[in-house]
C-alpha cells in the first residue's frame, strides 16, 4: 500500500538528515554541518515527492538528476542516498572523511552510487547541471514522440551563496535562460552566511533581478516551510519555457541554539555539547549517534517501491520501442553505448601530400568524417568556430525549442562551456568536444581537473597551440599551456605533427574512455610529412615513434619534438645526418608513449644512445626525463611577443641552424 508523506513526515525526515549530518561531521571532527542542517527541509521533499530515480537501478537512463552543487554540504546528499535506498551502509556515513570510505569530504562521481557529479569547487556543479539539462533536450528532440517519450527527466539542484557568486554560474545560467532550459531547477539556499561571516561583507546582487535578466522563472520561498516548498516545486515543473531559479531562504544550522546563523556552523563541528543540545531541539534522541526513526525507514521505503515501479515500467516501454522499431533501436544504441565501430580508420580523410594545411585545418576536416559515421559526435566551441574549425558542416545549430542540431554556441563562456561538457558526458547519450585558443585553456581548467578526476572521456580542441601565433603577441600565445596540461594526472595530451597525424589523434581521443583528452592544434599550415614505407601516422596512439633514421641500430643521436617542430628536427636530422647516425622522434603524446611496453619505449629511446636533444614551442619542463640533460632542450623560457611568425622563429631560435648549432656545440 503507497504511504503519502505527511508534513510531519517531511519535518522527521529534515531533522534525522540533521542529526546524521551532525553526528557524522561530529565524528570526523571536521566537514560542514550548517548547510545540511538548512536545506534538509527542502531536500526532504524533494527527495521524498518528487525526485524521479531509482536506488536499485542507478544507470536509469531517465532519471531524474540531483546535482549538490555546494558539495561542501555533502552530508546532506549521503544521508539522502543511505535513506533513499542506495548502497550506502550507516557504517559508511560514520566513516565520513575517512580513508578508504564512500563518504569523502566533497561528493565523487565514480566512487559513491548516487552521485551524479564530483562537487566541491564552487559554481562547477551549476555549470555540470546546464550541460545535463542541455543533454536532456537534445535527446528528447531526437527520440521523443507524440506517443512515446522516453527522454523526460527534470535536473534539480541545490546551490549556495559561493555557487552564485562564482563566476561560472553566471555563465552557465545565463545560456541555460538563453536556450530556455525548462527542466533545469536550481534551489538557491540563501542562508547569508559564507566562511568569513556575513555575506553582506562581499555580497548585495540582487539574484531575483539578475535570474530574471537571464531570463529565468524566478520564484522566492521559506526554505522551512513544506507548503511553500512543494507549491514552489510544482510551479517549477509547470515552466515550458525558461528554467526556475527558487530562492530559498533558510537558517545555516538550522535548530542549533546557539550555532545556527553562525559562520561557525559553516565549516566545522558544532562540538559534542551543541550536539546533543541540538538534537534536543529539534526532538531526536540526544545521545543516540546516527539515529534513524522507522518512520522514516517506512516512508522512504514506500518511495523506493513506487520508484521501482515506475522504472520498471519505462524499461518495458523502451524495450517493446527497441523490438518494433529497428532504427530507433540503432540509434539509441550508438548514442547511449558510444559505439566507436572498430573500423573507423576508414572514415578518416587522406591529405594530399603536397597541399600544406594547419593541424586546425586537418581536424575540422576529420570532425567532418567522423560526424558522418558518428551521429552521437555532437560540440562546439566558445565563439571561436571559425578559428577553431568546429563547426560540422551540413548540422543545424542547437537553439532555443530547437535541439536537434549538432553545433553548440557556448559564447564567449569557456568557464561554462568546460563544466557544461563534463555535465553532457555524465548525462549520457552524446560524445562531445569543445573548443577554444589554447591560450584560454586557463578559463578551462578547473571543469578540465573535474574531468580528469571523474575519467570523463571528453575531447578538448585548442587551436593556436604556440608563440608561432604571431601578431597577435603574447597574451596569445600559450607557451606554458602543455607543460601544465602534462602535470595533470588522467590527462590525455596529444600535440599531433601534421595533419596525418591530426587525424590519428582524433581516432585515439576517441577511443580513450578513461579520462579527457587534449588535442593541441597549430594555426599555421604545416607539410604533410613523408613518412616512406615504415613509419606511419597511425603511431599516434604509441605516442612516440621513429619517424626517421640516417643509418640502422642504436642512433648517434636522436631528436625528439612534437607539433610543428617535428618537421624542423627532421630537417634538422638529414643535416646531421652527413656526419652522424641521427634518429627523429615524432613525441605527440607523453601520456600515451609511457603506456607502452617497457620494451617498445626502449626501442624508440634505446638507452644506448645518451645525446639526446627535444625542440617544443612551449615551456621546457618535463622533457628532462627523456634528454636528461636540460640544455639539451629547445624551448622557450620566456613570454612571446607580437610579431609575423617566421620571424618569431628566427628570433627565438627554432631553425635548423639552431638545432644544428645546439647538437654540434654539444
Amino acid at each position: 500500500m503507497a504511504i503519502k508523506p505527511t508534513h510531519e513526515d517531511f519535518l522527521l525526515t529534515a531533522n534525522t538528515i540533521r542529526g546524521l549530518s551532525m553526528d557524522a561531521v561530529q565524528k570526523a571532527g571536521s566537514g560542514h554541518p550548517g548547510m545540511p542542517m538548512g536545506m534538509a527541509d527542502v531536500a526532504a521533499v524533494l527527495w521524498l515527492k518528487y525526485l524521479n530515480h531509482c536506488p536499485t537501478r542507478p544507470d536509469w537512463i531517465n532519471r531524474d538528476r540531483f546535482v549538490l552543487s555546494a558539495g561542501h554540504g555533502s552530508m546532506l546528499l549521503y544521508s539522502l542516498l543511505h535513506l533513499a535506498g542506495y548502497d550506502l551502509t550507516l557504517d559508511q556515513l560514520g566513516r565520513f572523511r575517512q580513508w578508504d570510505s564512500l563518504t569523502p569530504g566533497h561528493p565523487e562521481h565514480g566512487d559513491t552510487p548516487g552521485v551524479e557529479t564530483t562537487t566541491g569547487p564552487l559554481g562547477q556543479g551549476c555549470g555540470n547541471a546546464v550541460g545535463m539539462a542541455l543533454a536532456e533536450r537534445m535527446l528528447a528532440a531526437r527520440f521523443n514522440t507524440e506517443e512515446f517519450q522516453p527522454i523526460d527527466h527534470y535536473v534539480y539542484v541545490i546551490a549556495g551563496d559561493g555557487d552564485l557568486m562564482e563566476g561560472l554560474s553566471h555563465e552557465a545560467f545565463s545560456l541555460a535562460g538563453h536556450l530556455g532550459l525548462h527542466k533545469l531547477i536550481v534551489f538557491y539556499d540563501s542562508n547569508r552566511i559564507t566562511i568569513e561571516g556575513s555575506t553582506a561583507l562581499a555580497y548585495s546582487d540582487d539574484v531575483k533581478k539578475r535570474f530574471q535578466g537571464y531570463n529565468w522563472n524566478v520564484l522566492e520561498i521559506d526554505g522551512h516551510d513544506y507548503v511553500e516548498i512543494e507549491k514552489a516545486v510544482r510551479k517549477a515543473q509547470r515552466s515550458r519555457e525558461r528554467p526556475t531559479i527558487i530562492i530559498t531562504h533558510t537558517h545555516i544550522a538550522y535548530g542549533s541554539p546557539n550555532k545556527q546563523d553562525t559562520a561557525s556552523a559553516h565549516g566545522e563541528p558544532l562540538g559534542e555539547e551543541e550536539v546533543r543540545a541540538s538534537k534536543h531541539n529539534l526532538g531526536l534522541p540526544e545521545r543516540a549517534a546516527f539515529y534513524v526513526p522507522e518512520r522514516v525507514r517506512e516512508i522512504f521505503a514506500a518511495r523506493l517501491r513506487s520508484l521501482k515501479r515506475k522504472s520498471s515500467q519505462w524499461e518495458r516501454a523502451l524495450s517493446a520501442r527497441r523490438k518494433s522499431d529497428a532504427g530507433f533501436a540503432a540509434a539509441w544504441e550508438r548514442h547511449f553505448n558510444d559505439e566507436i565501430p572498430d573500423d573507423l580508420e576508414k572514415s578518416l580523410p587522406v591529405f594530399d601530400a603536397a597541399t600544406p594545411l594547419a593541424t586546425r585545418s586537418a581536424s575540422g576536416k576529420v570532425i567532418q568524417a567522423l560526424s558522418a559515421t558518428l551521429p552521437q559526435l555532437v560540440g562546439g566551441s566558445a565563439d571561436l568556430a571559425p578559428s577553431t574549425k568546429t563547426l560540422i558542416s551540413g548540422a543545424d545549430s542547437v537553439a532555443r525549442g530547437s535541439f536537434g542540431g549538432r553545433n553548440l554556441h557556448f559564447g564567449v563562456r569557456e568557464h561554462a562551456m568546460a563544466a557544461m561538457l563534463n555535465g553532457m558526458t555524465l548525462h549520457g547519450g552524446f560524445r562531445v568536444f569543445g573548443a577554444t585558443f589554447f591560450v584560454f585553456l586557463d578559463y578551462c581548467r578547473p571543469a578540465v581537473r573535474l574531468a580528469a578526476l571523474m575519467k570523463l572521456p571528453v575531447i578538448y580542441v585548442f587551436t593556436h597551440d604556440s608563440f608561432y601565433v604571431g601578431e597577435d603577441g603574447p597574451t596569445h600565445q600559450p607557451v606554458e599551456q602543455l607543460a601544465s596540461l602534462r602535470c595533470m594526472p588522467g590527462i590525455t595530451v596529444i600535440r599531433p605533427a601534421d595533419p596525418a597525424e591530426t587525424a590519428y589523434a582524433w581516432l585515439a581521443g576517441l577511443r580513450n574512455r578513461e579520462g579527457p583528452t587534449v588535442l593541441a592544434l597549430t594555426r599555421q599550415n604545416l607539410p604533410v610529412i613523408d613518412r616512406g614505407v615504415c613509419a606511419q601516422a597511425s603511431h599516434v596512439a604509441k605516442g612516440a615513434y621513429t619517424l626517421w633514421q640516417s643509418g640502422t641500430g642504436t642512433p648517434d643521436v636522436i631528436l625528439m619534438a612534437s607539433g610543428s617542430e617535428v618537421d624542423l628536427v627532421l630537417q634538422a636530422g638529414r643535416r646531421l645526418a652527413e656526419s652522424m647516425n641521427a634518429r627523429v622522434v615524432s613525441f605527440p603524446s607523453w601520456e600515451l608513449f609511457e603506456r607502452q611496453p617497457p620494451a617498445y619505449r626502449e626501442e624508440v629511446l634505446p638507452a644506448g644512445c645518451g645525446r639526446r636533444y627535444a625542440v617544443e614551442a612551449g615551456s621546457a619542463a618535463g622533457w628532462t626525463r627523456y634528454v636528461g640533460n636540460p640544455s639539451n632542450v629547445l624551448a622557450m623560457n620566456r613570454f612571446g611577443a607580437s610579431a609575423p611568425w617566421k620571424v618569431l622563429a628566427e628570433k627565438f631560435g627554432f631553425t635548423v641552424d639552431g638545432i644544428v648549432a645546439l647538437v654540434e656545440g654539444d
